[in-house]
């Protein structure tokens, strides 16, 4: 039974390791809880369990406090730059030492500087024995049984000596984002997210937040003379690319973005590279690392009060900041929904002058705690408005409730509540047609060029124009009437409108302003039905069998297409001249191509593709078409540059492809 046990956890461990480190699953999520429940059982019949048993995982009792725990090596800080002559500045004073010390050349690894909580982990005869936050770098707080609930730390390792590791954990936005929708009291970010999850007396509660870690660096290392590997019975390792090398050898979960540079010069272009990427990051970072590579080197260099020499972080443009929030109006939208817009005292973010920002709902700003007047805190998402994470934990006297409107504030109608939403109920409300008129002549929809949502407001004014087809019934005369337009704008805008007859299929449903339909789901109800009447006569149960479409957005489908407003909008058009069909369409049962089966999300920049020429690809070879990376993908196409997609298929082990071996599948 001890060995069956044994192999139990070891079987278990391997598989974990491959899931969470290698992004190769060697076994189904099926297979694992198998073994992991038969583990689980043997443990209970016996009262034993191992000390690297992946049971120890799930977080035992709480913790009555937190015990001191002294590092076996200093962990120190880091001296940081934000400036590439600060950089500079630091090579010349290594520069100095090195010549001087007749030692290699200088060369360089530069890793992400990831903002989470630093572990130092110490391992001794292969197992996991201590872990500690870094405290004040000589002291710390022991936090073992909470960092054995991070998934890919590795328990047990091959090398058999005594070493302290240091990583940094972290919390996913993904995962983050998962966490806050069951939450009493919503995370504010991933770093706090991680702090809290190990400063946590409950292992329970660490291990309810997922964490990840990425190991750099080994604090202290003292080989084992009868260890069974010869190459580590010394030292293993005398560079950083070596160091980094044999933490993988023993399962550490390692950054893959470490690069490794021969000078300073091809150093910042990595770090710049690496900046770049941030955006597209699941993760949080802040910054760059530098590190000088040769450990001689850095010996020589050695250390600060605070800093070592040979290593310096570059700090990006801040992505978090805390700012006054000042003012919170409700805008409307062209479904009628009422979304409060918060505005700011001005701060800069990420070298943008951010003036307004993100509340989801009435909902959203009660779970945040946030008020008119209190400091709240900022993140950058990508290229979009920032959005507030919640409020800073300072009281200001002039701070008050944020009002939630009991009227519409454009036409004083009555409101009524969906949901989370509110919705004003007057669909003849100004701003709410306006909205209508603007979405319908949108690139991504009837692509009406000149057309702006100044252009909406003066025909809703001057002309009448109330619904889409209204646009269609326009004459020159009375455009050109109009101030600022005369016979040229006039003529412009009715070529246009005639252009716009012409727009695809997928294009016309975007434009219908259907709620919760994208231009994703647009392309997928096209492909799927080819006419406008088609998808019309499709009913629920049908339209929920495709690929992102569930309950919800199939009910807001069914019921636009049978309402007066819906069937009224769709046959004026059809009068206009506007009732496009098309030839691709995919019916799932019939289509037989070489992705029938497969469900795929494409990723990152192709270089013989637009992303929507890919997907057509997809679709008429038989496969379906995901935007977001779920357990229903069953391939991933890789361009350039793919970001979280990526590193979440990998992490729920979906196989990648990249553009070529696309190319090659199609041909097929």
């Amino acid at each position: 039974m001890p060995d069956r046990m044994r192999l139990l956890v070891d079987r278990l461990n391997e598989s974990s390791y491959a899931y969470y480190v290698l992004d190769e699953p060697i076994i189904s999520d099926a297979q694992w809880d198998e073994l992991y429940d038969e583990l689980t059982a043997l443990e209970r019949e016996t009262g034993v369990r191992l000390p690297d048993s992946p049971t120890r995982r799930v977080g035992g009792e709480p913790l009555a406090s937190f015990e001191p725990h002294a590092h076996l090596a200093r962990l120190w800080s880091l001296d940081k730059t934000t400036s590439e002559e600060g950089v500079c500045e630091w090579v010349a004073r290594a520069e100095k030492v090195r010549a001087q010390s007749d030692l290699p050349e200088l060369s360089f690894a530069i890793e992400y500087k990831f903002d989470g909580l630093t572990i130092n982990l110490t391992y001794r005869g292969g197992m996991l024995v201590q872990a500690a936050t870094r405290g004040d770098g000589v002291t710390g707080e022991a936090i073992l049984p909470q960092a054995m609930a991070i998934r890919g730390l590795p328990l047990s390792i091959p090398f058999s000596g005594l070493m302290e590791v240091q990583g940094e954990a972290v919390m996913r936005f993904s995962t983050l984002e998962e966490y806050n929708k069951n939450a009493d009291v919503p995370l504010k970010n991933p770093r706090n997210g991680a702090a809290g999850a190990l400063r946590n007396l409950d292992p329970a509660e660490t291990a309810r937040r997922k964490l990840d870690i990425f190991c750099y660096q080994v604090g202290m290392i003292e080989p084992n003379e009868s260890d069974p590997n010869p190459n580590w019975r010394k030292s293993p390792y005398d560079n950083h690319m070596d160091m980094i090398a044999f933490l993988r050898q023993n399962r550490f979960p390692v950054s893959t973005a470490v690069r490794y540079a021969g000078d300073i010069e091809e150093a910042i272009r990595h770090v710049r590279e690496l900046e770049a990427t941030r955006a597209s990051l699941d993760f949080q970072i802040d910054g760059a690392v530098i590190k000088i590579s040769d450990l001689e080197t850095r010996g020589a260099l050695g250390h600060t009060d605070k800093f070592p020499r040979w290593a310096l972080a570059y700090k990006f443009k801040a992505e978090e900041v805390v700012t006054k929030l000042v003012d919170v109006t409700w805008e409307l939208g062209r479904t009628g929904k009422l979304t409060p817009l918060a505005h700011l005292e001005p701060v800069d973010l990420a070298g943008v002058t951010v003036r307004r920002a993100t509340l989801n709902n009435a909902g959203d700003i009660e779970r945040k705690k946030v008020r008119v007047g209190a400091m709240v805190w900022l993140r950058r998402s990508g290229d979009v408005i920032p959005e507030i994470l919640g409020r800073t934990d300072e009281s200001f006297p002039d701070e008050h409730d944020i009002s939630v409107p009991d009227t519409c504030p454009a036409c004083s109608g009555e409101l009524e509540a969906r949901g989370a939403h509110i919705y004003c109920a007057n669909r003849d409300c100004r701003p709410r047609r306006i909205a209508a008129l603007t979405h319908f002549a949108s690139r991504g929809a009837m692509d009406i060029e000149t057309f702006s949502e100044k252009t909406a407001a003066l025909l809703y004014d001057e002309l009448g124009v109330r619904s889409p087809d209204d646009l269609y019934a326009l004459d020159e005369s009375s455009l050109s009437a109009l101030p600022g337009f005369g016979e040229k704008r006039a003529r412009n805008l009715l070529e246009a409108l005639e252009r716009s007859k012409s727009r695809p299929l997928d294009a016309y449903i975007y434009a219908l302003g259907i709620p919760n339909v994208g231009s994703k789901t647009a392309r997928e109800l096209a492909g799927r039905y080819g006419s406008i009447d088609a998808l019309s006569n499709a009913g629920i149960d049908e339209l929920t069998k495709i690929e992102d479409v569930g309950d919800i957005i199939a009910g807001s489908i069914a019921d636009f297409l049978a309402s007066d407003d819906g069937r009224q909008l769709v046959d004026s058009l059809r009068r206009a001249g506007i009732d496009p069909t098309t030839d691709f369409c995919v019916d799932t049962e019939k289509t037989i191509g070489v992705f029938t089966g497969e469900t795929i999300v494409i990723t990152g920049t192709l270089s013989s593709f637009t992303r929507k020429e890919a997907q057509d690809s997809v679709r008429v070879s038989g496969g379906n078409v995901a935007d977001s990376v779920t357990k229903k993908v069953t391939l991933i196409v890789a361009g350039e540059n793919a970001g979280s997609k990526l590193d979440k298929a990998r992490a729920l082990g979906i196989p990648v492809i990249d553009e070529t071996e696309f190319m090659e599948r199609l041909n097929r």
